[in-house]
């Protein structure tokens, strides 16, 4: 029984889907099959069981599965309790992030990390905050950065900032014209693009039902950067944090400041706890938050905002 075979069985669990699984994995469709199949094959049992819905564990798999994560636990364990021995950090770390976090941050943050540890391999993988909350409880990823706030009890978040939303326009459009700051209640007539769970887009619709008026939504994505390229073209307009906001002068499009409205969101680093990071975790979830710190303000600025490292969110 090899940590591959377990990878994979471990990856269609919680994906239900082999070939999501497989692109997850870097592995062809092919190559994953072959792996359950020699796990199944040294067990004497069938674990999953394909169906026009998905793969599906059968009682076996599902009696396996606890036992399969544990493994896979203490072999991160033991390899981390190697790595302080030798000093080194290296292997794999599996980092999940909001699209804007991926786009618009780590850009300025991964390269240099990478510079330091060359042994190191960050794995990206983006998401909203839902799924990269389950992916860090299911030990799918070792760190998630990822917006407040975080459901689950046993889960371990350090706040690394806290930003305003913005109104980003087409250039051009006639609220850049505003020699003031608009309001939310200014613009619910507006045409827009959205991201459906974003606190962004619950408070336009709030402010909708307040006010009598259905949104007018040309288009819901889940991907920050299509958000921002239909704004663009002239889409509609959109509520952005301001960390994708910073270089619209370089972009096809205009920012309009909101009045104060308490519209903001808070990111946060997110893991298991201590004992279930690598040592290449470690350093990179360090690296990340000092990285942050060394930023200008809302970012950084050298606060020290939120839960120190180690408390954990209830």
């Amino acid at each position: 029984m090899t940590h591959e075979q377990l990878q994979a069985f471990l990856r269609v669990a919680q994906e239900g889907r082999l070939s999501q699984a497989a692109r997850r994995l870097g592995l062809s469709q092919s190559g994953l099959s072959r792996q359950l199949q020699s796990l199944e094959a040294e067990l004497g049992t069938r674990l999953l069981v394909r169906t026009p819905g998905g793969a599906v564990l059968t009682d076996a798999g599902e009696r396996f599965l606890p036992h399969a994560q544990r493994a896979l636990d203490a072999l991160a364990a033991g390899t981390s309790e190697l790595e302080r021995l030798s000093g080194t950090p290296r292997g794999p770390v599996s980092l999940g992030t909001l699209h804007t976090v991926g786009a618009y941050l780590l850009p300025d943050i991964i390269p240099a990390f990478a510079r330091k540890y060359p042994e190191v391999r960050p794995r990206l993988s983006e998401d909203m905050a839902a799924a990269l909350e389950e992916g860090v409880a299911r030990g799918a990823l070792d760190l998630a950065i990822l917006s407040l706030p975080v459901r689950r009890a046993d889960l371990v978040a350090q706040k690394l900032w806290e930003e305003v939303l913005m109104l980003a326009v087409p250039r051009g459009h006639r609220l850049t014209k505003s020699s003031r700051p608009v309001s939310l209640g200014d613009v619910v007539e507006e045409t827009w693009v959205v991201i459906p769970s974003m606190s962004g887009t619950r408070a336009l619709e709030a402010e909708c039902e307040a006010r009598g008026v259905t949104p007018k939504v040309a288009m819901e994505t889940d991907n920050a950067e299509a958000m921002r390229r239909m704004v663009e073209r002239g889409l509609g307009i959109a509520l952005v944090p301001e960390l994708m906001a910073r270089d619209h002068a370089s972009r096809g499009f205009d920012v309009v400041p909101l009045v104060k409205s308490g519209l903001k969101r808070q990111v946060a680093l997110v893991h298991r706890g201590e004992g279930y990071l690598t040592s290449a975790a470690r350093e990179l979830k360090s690296f990340i938050v000092e990285s942050v710190r060394a930023m200008p303000e809302p970012w950084g600025g050298g606060k020290r905002g939120g839960a120190p490292s180690g408390q954990r969110v209830r």
